[in-house]
């Protein structure tokens, strides 16, 4: 299956150039679809939804570098002017975006989810990313990412552990 239709043409609508990379759907997950494929988790970017809880309602889409950890209760709580935030389950992703873990991306997503980008990822002259679907991630250019409509670079969104 190519990249998910809504995906598709979210990205068209934005200009964004991209390259097709089919994926065996058992191998999706980051860590296997790096080793499989032969990606450099430095070069692998994650879509991560993150759901306040106290008060509830928000969600965000947070892009981050697969070596990096997501700064959920920092910056991206702060952020949301919550009190409480977590990583959303597979089931609110799945409800927020018609998307399954391993094949989320920050294309096609609703209009009222922002969508933040770590800094780190423009860093790369590449990325693969999710493509809406299991079967197929997504290899562009991240600084097209900034010249993109509905996106927000943050700095200091994903932390390198560690460090």
């Amino acid at each position: 299956m190519p990249v998910d239709r809504a995906v598709l043409e979210s990205m068209t609508a934005r200009g964004i150039l991209f390259e097709e990379m089919p994926c065996d759907p058992d191998l999706a997950d980051t860590a296997a679809f790096c080793a499989a494929y032969g990606v450099p988790v430095e070069r692998s970017a994650n879509t991560i939804l993150v759901a306040s809880r106290r008060p509830e309602g928000q969600i965000v889409a947070c892009l981050v570098l697969a070596h990096t950890r997501l700064d959920v209760n920092g910056l991206v709580r702060r952020r949301m002017g919550v009190k409480k935030a977590s990583f959303a389950d597979a089931e609110t992703t799945r409800d927020v975006t018609g998307m399954e873990i391993g094949g989320v991306t920050i294309f096609g997503l609703p209009s009222e989810v922002p969508v933040w980008v770590d800094s780190r990822v423009l860093d790369n002259d590449w990325v693969v990313i999710g493509a809406g679907t299991r079967t197929a991630k997504i290899r562009l250019d991240p600084g097209q990412l900034e010249r993109a409509s509905g996106f927000e670079i943050v700095e200091g969104l994903g932390r390198v552990p560690g460090q």
